[in-house]
C-alpha cells in the first residue's frame, strides 16, 4: 500500500491555473470560417466536460475556487483593484459556462468583440439604457420603436430626469444632425449630455429603415464618439443585417425571435466592443437579469440552425408577398422586398442582405376587416412575437402598440388596417392557400 499524497498545511501563495479549452480555430489554410460553421463548436471543448459532444446544462448557483488565492484574485478583478477584470466563474448571477459559450457565438455573428445575454429582450434594452444615462441626460431615438422600448424611455427614465427626442426612421443626415443639435442644447440646459442614440431598423411594425451610416456621420459631426449608437436589429439579425459594419456601436436583439426561433424561450442580447459592454455587464451583475443556463443551452441549439431557418422563412415570405401584392382585399404591403420609396431602397441596398420574413399587411378596411382576416386564419397562429418556425399574425394597433397614443400611432403609420405577419418555415403554397381563404372572408 502506498502512502497518500501529502496535504499542504496552508493554501498556495499563487492562484492555481484553471483548465482552459483548447485553442479556438477560426481559420483553416487561410480561410476564415463562417459563423454557420463556428456555431457547431466554438467556445466549447468536450474534453472539459467528460467528452460530452454538446455542452451540459450547468445548473449551479455558485462555483468553487481552487484556492483562497484564486478567490482573492477574482474579487480583485471585479472590484477594480487589479487590472484585467474578473477571471473564471464565481456566481451565476454574473455568468456561467452556458452563457459564456452563447455570448462567444453571438459575438461571431455580429463581428463584435463581446456580447452579453439577458432574461428577455426588454431586460437587455432597459439595462443597456440605464448603464449609460444619468440625470439631465437626453436619449435620441428613431420612431417607431417597439412600444415597450418607447414606453421605458418616455415613462420610466423620465422619472429620473432623463428626457428624449425622436425622429422618423426615414430621416436624412441633415434631419438627424438637426435633432442631435437640439438634443445637445437640451442636455446642456439640463446639466447633462446626449447619452445614447437608439435606433430600431427595421422598425416594429412598419418595417421602416433607418440610415445607420447617416446617423454615424451626424453623430460624429455634432457629438463625440463617446455617445454610443445602439440599434435593435431583431427583425433582420443576425443573418440579413450587420449594423456594426455600418456605424452602429451596439447591436440589440430579442433573442426570443429569430435566434431562438422556436417560440419556446424568452431572452435578449447585445453585442459590441468591450468599452460598451463593460458598463452594461457591471450593471447586469448588480441587478441580475442574465439569461438562465437552460435557456442559454436552448439558444446554443437554435444557433446551429438559425441560417437554415431564416433562409427558408425569407424564401417563403417572398412567395407569399408576391401572391398578396395584387390581391383585391389587400391595400398594400410593408415588405422590404417591395420598397417603393427611393430613399428607403437606397438604405436597404447599402445595409441589408435580405428582405426578411416579417412584414405589414394592410387589409382594405379597418379594424373590423383586419379582425375578420385574423380570425379566419387556419395555419397561421394569432399571436404576438415573430421569427418562429410557425407563421404568426397579430394586430399591432390593438395589441402590441395599444399603449401608444392614437395620434402618435397615426403619425407613425400604425393604422387599424395594419396586420403584422411573421412567416415561418411551412410549405409556402399552404400558407398562400390559408391567406387566400381568410381574405375571402373579409
Amino acid at each position: 500500500m502506498t502512502d497518500a499524497p501529502a496535504t499542504p498545511d496552508s493554501a498556495p501563495d499563487t492562484p492555481t491555473p484553471r483548465r482552459n479549452p483548447k485553442p479556438e480555430k477560426t481559420t483553416i489554410n487561410g480561410r476564415e470560417l463562417t459563423p454557420t460553421t463556428l456555431m457547431m463548436g466554438h467556445g466549447y471543448d468536450p474534453v472539459l466536460s467528460e467528452g460530452s459532444l454538446k455542452p451540459p446544462i450547468f445548473l449551479t448557483s455558485t462555483f468553487a475556487f481552487p484556492s483562497a488565492a484564486d478567490g482573492k484574485r477574482h474579487f480583485e478583478g471585479i472590484t477594480g483593484k487589479r487590472a484585467g477584470g474578473a477571471e473564471g466563474l464565481v456566481y451565476s448571477r454574473f455568468n456561467g459556462p452556458n452563457q459564456e459559450i452563447l455570448e462567444d457565438r453571438l459575438s461571431i455573428w455580429d463581428g463584435a468583440e463581446d456580447a452579453l445575454t439577458f432574461s428577455s429582450g426588454m431586460t437587455a434594452i432597459c439595462i443597456l439604457m440605464m448603464a449609460f444615462v444619468s440625470q439631465g441626460d437626453v436619449i435620441v431615438h428613431s420612431g417607431p420603436l417597439y412600444a415597450a422600448s418607447e414606453g421605458f424611455v418616455a415613462k420610466v427614465l423620465s422619472k429620473f430626469g432623463v428626457t428624449y427626442l425622436d425622429f422618423p426612421a426615414g430621416a436624412t443626415r441633415e434631419e438627424m444632425e438637426a435633432v442631435l443639435e437640439k438634443a445637445k442644447d437640451q442636455a446642456a440646459n439640463n446639466g447633462g449630455k446626449v447619452a445614447m442614440v437608439y435606433l430600431e431598423s427595421p422598425a416594429n411594425p412598419t418595417n421602416a429603415l433607418v440610415d445607420i451610416e447617416a446617423m454615424k456621420a451626424a453623430r460624429d459631426a455634432v457629438l463625440t464618439p463617446d455617445c454610443p449608437i445602439a440599434i435593435d436589429n431583431t427583425f433582420l439579425g443576425p443573418l440579413w443585417q450587420r449594423p456594426l459594419k455600418h456605424g452602429a456601436d451596439i447591436v440589440v436583439y430579442s433573442l426570443t425571435k429569430y435566434v431562438g426561433g422556436h417560440s419556446d424561450l424568452v431572452a435578449g442580447g447585445i453585442s459590441g466592443a468591450k468599452r460598451w459592454m463593460d458598463p452594461v455587464r457591471a450593471l447586469r451583475n448588480t441587478m441580475g437579469g442574465i439569461v438562465d443556463p437552460n435557456t442559454a443551452w436552448m439558444l446554443l441549439r437554435s444557433l446551429e440552425t438559425v441560417e437554415l431557418r431564416m433562409q427558408r422563412a425569407g424564401e417563403n415570405a417572398a412567395k407569399v408577398c408576391a401572391f398578396l401584392r395584387n390581391h383585391p382585399k389587400v391595400d398594400g404591403l410593408g415588405y422590404l422586398g417591395f420598397i417603393k420609396d427611393p430613399r428607403q431602397q437606397d438604405i436597404f441596398d447599402r445595409h441589408c442582405s435580405g428582405a426578411g420574413s416579417t412584414f405589414s399587411l394592410f387589409v382594405k378596411g379597418g379594424e373590423a376587416e383586419s379582425f375578420r382576416f385574423l380570425d379566419n386564419l387556419t395555419i397561421a397562429k394569432l399571436a404576438v412575437s415573430l421569427g418562429g418556425t410557425e407563421t404568426l399574425a397579430s394586430h399591432p394597433a390593438a395589441m402590441t402598440h395599444l399603449s401608444v397614443p392614437d395620434e402618435r400611432k397615426a403619425a407613425l403609420g400604425i393604422t387599424d388596417n395594419l396586420v403584422r405577419i411573421s412567416i415561418g418555415i411551412e410549405d409556402p403554397d399552404d400558407l398562400i392557400a390559408d391567406f387566400d381563404q381568410a381574405l375571402a372572408k373579409v
